[in-house]
């Protein structure tokens, strides 16, 4: 009866580390998919209006101006608020999950743009 126990003790331990080493690669796997994207601010404008992503990507958004932006999504894919920060600074955002995106700078209202994470 004891070594039976023991056994199934060791049947179990063996599906757990099967288990973790599978969750282990396959995240891996996942991390190194992704890629990493650049948007820019300049003229007071997004250097891009329109992309589109894959889950897991990330995107740098770089001020390329003299002054503040503040770049931030309400959407319900993706809420984030990078704060306000200077030329030269960049910020990123990692998109975990698909939908569409609306990223808008709240320093200046006329920018705008989209991004599509499937």
């Amino acid at each position: 009866m004891i070594v039976y126990r023991k056994y199934e003790m060791r049947k179990i331990s063996n599906a757990a580390l099967f288990a973790f080493i599978a969750g282990f690669l396959l995240n891996s796997v996942y991390i190194y998919a992704a890629e990493q994207f650049e948007v820019g601010q300049k003229d007071k404008q997004f250097t891009k209006t329109h992309m589109s992503i894959k889950v897991g990507d990330s995107v740098t958004f770089t001020n390329e101006d003299d002054l503040y932006h503040n770049v931030f999504s309400l959407s319900p894919a993706k809420t984030f608020d990078l704060g306000a920060y200077p030329k030269g600074e960049g910020r990123n955002v990692i998109f975990d999950k698909p939908g569409r995106i609306e990223v808008e700078c709240s320093a200046h209202p006329e920018m705008l743009m989209t991004i599509d994470v499937k």
